[in-house]
C-alpha cells in the first residue's frame, strides 16, 4: 500500500494556478459561483455544499493575510461562523456584495434550458493539465448543464462506468410510449451531469437524463478528476490522523492534517483519469461528524472541550 500526502486545494477548487492574479480570481470565483449556486440548481444539497466551498476558497485567496495562513499550512478562516446558516442570498445581489460591481442584466444566468434541437446539451469541457513534472494545478472541470426542468419533463438515470465516462459511450434510451433514443453522451463526463433530450417525449416534451458515474468504494467521477467524501469523527479531525482511502489505482494512506473542518479539500496528485498525456487529480473531502450515540465518558469529554472553548473566548474578550 501507497502513502500519498495532501494539502488543502482551494486554487484547485476555482481552477487557478497559484500565480493568477486578482482579475483572474474575480472571474473564476464569478464563474464558479454561478455553476454552483442552489437558486441555479433546483437547491440540489451538493452544489449547496459545493457553493458554500468556492466562497470559502474566495475568502481565503483575496484576503492577503488569509491567504498567509492558509500557505502555512492552516485554514485560513478567523472563524468557523456558516455565513450561509440563514439562507442563500439571490445570485446577482451575492455577487454585487463579494465583488463590490452590479452584475450587467447581459451577464445573468438564464433559469431555463431550451435552446438545443433534438441531441443532448453539454458545455464543452475543460480538462485537467497533465501531471508531468509541471507544478501545474488541474483546472475546472467542465460544468454540467443547468439542472433546472420543467415540471411536465421527464427524466431518467443511466449508470455509466469511468472508462465510458472518459471517452463517451452511446446509451439506448427506452421512453415510456416505446420509443427508443439512441445517444452518445460526451467525453470527460461527470456524475451528476443532466443531459437534455429536447421534444424527444410523447406531446413534444423534453427529456433529460442523468448520469451517474461512480465507483462501489464511493469514488465520483468528474472529467478527469475524481471526488471523495471523507468522513471523520471530531478527534481525528482535529489531532490529524492517518487514514487509508480508495482510489482508482488501489487504496493509498492519506495524511489529513490537523485542524480539519467540514468542507476542506485535500488534494492526492495524480490519482484521477488518464488521457493522452492528461492526468487528473483526487480530490478528498473532509466531512466531520458526530457519533449518534456518545456515551457518558464521551459526553462529559465535549462538556469540558464546550468549557475550555468559552473559557477562552471570554479570556480573549478581556472578561
Amino acid at each position: 500500500m501507497m502513502t500519498s500526502t495532501a494539502d488543502p486545494d482551494y486554487w484547485s477548487l476555482l481552477g487557478l494556478s497559484p500565480d493568477a492574479g486578482s482579475e483572474q480570481l474575480k472571474r473564476a470565483f464569478r464563474r464558479e459561483a454561478r455553476r454552483w449556486h442552489p437558486d441555479l440548481n433546483g437547491n440540489d444539497p451538493l452544489a449547496e455544499e459545493r457553493f458554500k466551498l468556492v466562497n470559502e476558497a474566495y475568502a481565503v485567496l483575496s484576503d492577503p493575510r488569509r491567504r498567509r495562513a492558509w500557505e502555512r499550512g492552516g485554514d485560513g478562516l478567523a472563524s468557523q461562523h456558516d455565513p450561509f446558516a440563514q439562507g442563500f442570498p439571490d445570485f446577482e445581489e451575492y455577487l454585487e456584495v463579494v465583488l463590490g460591481e452590479a452584475i450587467p442584466r447581459s451577464d445573468r444566468q438564464p433559469t431555463d434550458d431550451r435552446t438545443a434541437p433534438n441531441r443532448a446539451e453539454t458545455t464543452r469541457a475543460e480538462t485537467d493539465r497533465s501531471e508531468t513534472g509541471r507544478s501545474e494545478p488541474p483546472v475546472a472541470s467542465p460544468p454540467p448543464p443547468p439542472p433546472v426542468r420543467a415540471v411536465e419533463d421527464l427524466e431518467s438515470t443511466v449508470e455509466l462506468t469511468p472508462e465510458q465516462a472518459l471517452h463517451g459511450t452511446t446509451v439506448e434510451l427506452s421512453l415510456d410510449d416505446g420509443t427508443v433514443v439512441e445517444l452518445q453522451t460526451p467525453p470527460q463526463a461527470g456524475d451528476g451531469w443532466r443531459l437534455r433530450l429536447e421534444g424527444v417525449a410523447a406531446g413534444g416534451r423534453d427529456h433529460f437524463l442523468q448520469l451517474r458515474v461512480q465507483t462501489p468504494d464511493g469514488l465520483r467521477i468528474d472529467g478527469l478528476r475524481v471526488h471523495y467524501r471523507l468522513e471523520l469523527f471530531p478527534p481525528d479531525a482535529a489531532l490529524g490522523c492517518a487514514v487509508d482511502v480508495p482510489t482508482l489505482d488501489g487504496p493509498v494512506t492519506l495524511q489529513v492534517p490537523p485542524g480539519s473542518s467540514s468542507g476542506r479539500l485535500l488534494r492526492l496528485r495524480g490519482r484521477g483519469l488518464v488521457l493522452d498525456e492528461r492526468r487528473g487529480d483526487q480530490l478528498v473531502e473532509i466531512v466531520v461528524v458526530i457519533p449518534a450515540d456518545l456515551g457518558d465518558a464521551e459526553r462529559a469529554l465535549y462538556r469540558r472541550l464546550q468549557e475550555l472553548a468559552l473559557e477562552a473566548e471570554d479570556e480573549r474578550a478581556g472578561r
